[in-house]
């Protein structure tokens, strides 16, 4: 059920129409391919990073929680931190051959490095 707070509709206008629908402007999130079909780019990135490099894995489709996951496997095999959003997971560090072997196991077939 989504939340019907009344602060979400301050500045909105009353209408007479029985059929209005209120946008609340959130859009839904795209269901997850199956790790056959992701496309999954591994690349090397420091810019904007004080110098310092991060591996960045792009492309993935689906909802934030599985990318969070996805995220998550890969910070704790390659046990450094990181983050995953905005459809982009970063891990510390330069992992992309390790990262490649770990997505290739977890049935990733189309993931390739940059």
């Amino acid at each position: 059920m989504k939340n019907n707070d009344w602060k979400d509709r301050l500045g909105v206008m009353y209408s007479t129409n029985p059929n209005f629908q209120y946008d609340t402007g959130e859009e839904e999130e795209e269901e997850t391919l199956p790790k056959e079909k992701q496309q999954l780019r591994i690349s090397l990135d420091k810019r904007n990073r004080g110098g310092k490099m991060v591996t960045l894995v792009t492309g993935f489709v689906g909802k934030t929680v599985d990318l969070e996951a996805l995220g998550k496997l890969l910070k704790v095999k390659c046990g450094v931190g990181g983050s995953a959003k905005e459809g982009e997971i970063i891990v510390q560090g330069d992992f992309r051959s390790k990262i490649l072997e770990i997505l290739q196991k977890e049935g990733y077939t189309k993931s390739r490095i940059i």
